[in-house]
């Protein structure tokens, strides 16, 4: 297929600088990034404007399942685009009716309310709650510590991670946190006024920590005796990156709790978004049969949510994990990468402290007291990312000890192995 886009002359090619001037003068600075100005990719490669090839083991934040220019996602977008992009929600269309059918087939019987971002689902999901408890003045929402649940007001009170509240108060009420992972915490937490209980099943930004079959069954029991809603937020760790559709369902697998088997596990709400449209903006949440009808007319609503274009992409992004069996692929290369890494934490456990996660969702936390890193003024994992830049790989940095592996879901063994040597190769020379 030709490029839609053609590559850029040779003067913008060699021109970072310039792109980077753009920003300081014409882009808010709410992030602060790094110094690398991208230009296009190829499956797990990105460029930059200079022509440097990098590996691409971070995915835009665990978002291009696909990779980069893949010809199905553009295929979609062409073939779509002809017919229509956008008509508004006051009408049906069929790819937004498919989509919905296909998640609801990947999870279990309810009903879906499509939207354009992780964060616009997770609100989607405090309305739900609010909702359901609102005839008994029920509305606090239990959290956990170290979780990440957007950007919006909303979503940094549900959010446990300090940093990302200051500047913000006062807090939008109704939130609380607690130990992940403590069932005994949250049991503890519950008051008159608590309606859900919401988390992550692999804590992402929070510094990739799987949650516990044990403690999955066991809220989903203290849910139900105590009539309260369990939410997952599966943003990141969603959409087949831990080697099945859902973190939860790759935690469970296999494994029984008393009488309540792993198939008859299911959360009450679950928001999605990053991986759904590939590196196409769509988020979405998904709600239990007995809730799905409980936001009616009127009660919610976006403008761009579940258009015609962006449900074409997520669809064919979905025919072609499944059609390459990408959950499996990313449940095998992700185990490989995953004991490779804790073998050189083995081997250097002076500068990889420890080696955790899930499929093709890996957290690498770096040692404490790195001597080479220790100067600079800069958080660790900063460093060590910036380092890996030097050397040919981009990854994602997690607080300021941990590095996130989030690559594309149909990264090759070959590919997987270029990465780990990039990373021992910049572990050696730290040792």
């Amino acid at each position: 297929m030709k490029e839609i886009v053609p590559s850029p002359p040779a003067i913008v090619r060699n021109a970072a600088a310039a792109v980077q001037a753009l920003f300081q003068r014409n882009v808010i600075p709410s992030y602060a990034r790094f110094d690398l100005a991208l230009s296009h990719g190829s499956g797990s490669y990105l460029y930059d404007v200079a022509g440097r090839r990098y590996l691409d083991l971070g995915g835009g934040i665990a978002v291009c399942c696909l990779g980069h220019a893949h010809p199905a996602v553009t295929e979609a977008l062409l073939e779509q685009s002809r017919k229509l992009v956008h008509v508004s929600n006051l009408y049906y269309t069929e790819p937004q009716g498919r989509l919905a059918e296909a998640l609801v087939n990947l999870l279990g019987p309810g009903k879906v309310f499509f939207c354009n971002s992780g964060a616009e689902a997770n609100e989607g999901l405090f309305k739900l709650a609010r909702r359901f408890g609102h005839d008994e003045g029920r509305y606090e929402i239990i959290t956990a510590l170290n979780s990440f649940h957007g950007r919006t007001l909303a979503g940094i009170a549900a959010t446990g991670q300090e940093k990302v509240k200051k500047g913000f108060e006062p807090a939008v009420p109704g939130f609380h946190q607690v130990r992940f992972n403590d069932l005994d915490a949250v049991r503890q937490a519950i008051s008159p006024a608590t309606v859900a209980i919401l988390i992550e099943g692999v804590q992402g930004e929070g510094g990739i920590t799987p949650a516990s079959p044990d403690y999955l069954f066991g809220l989903r029991q203290l849910c139900d005796e105590r009539r309260l809603l369990l939410l997952m937020d599966g943003v990141q760790d969603g959409h087949f990156r831990t080697g099945r559709f859902q973190s939860f369902q790759r935690i469970i697998e296999n494994t029984e709790r008393r009488t309540q088997s792993a198939e008859s596990f299911l959360p009450d709400g679950i928001s999605m978004a990053k991986s759904l449209g590939g590196g196409f903006p769509i988020g979405a949440f998904w709600v239990r049969a007995p809730y799905a009808d409980l936001l009616g007319p009127g009660s919610h609503a976006t403008t761009f949510g579940g258009t015609p274009l962006a449900c074409t992409v997520a669809l064919r992004v979905l025919e072609v994990i499944e059609r390459e069996n990408l959950a499996d692929n990313a449940w095998h290369v992700g185990e490989h990468c995953k004991t490779r890494l804790l073998a050189l934490s083995q081997k250097h456990p002076d500068v990889i402290q420890s080696v955790r996660g899930l499929g093709l969702m890996i957290g690498i936390e770096l040692a404490s007291d790195i001597q080479a890193l220790a100067n600079d003024g800069k958080a660790a994992s900063l460093q060590f990312v910036t380092r890996l830049h030097d050397a040919g790989l981009l990854t994602i940095p997690s607080g300021t000890q941990v590095i996130r592996l989030l690559p594309p879901l149909n990264l090759t063994g070959q590919e997987a192995e270029e990465g780990v040597r990039i990373i021992e190769k910049v572990v050696g020379a730290l040792a």
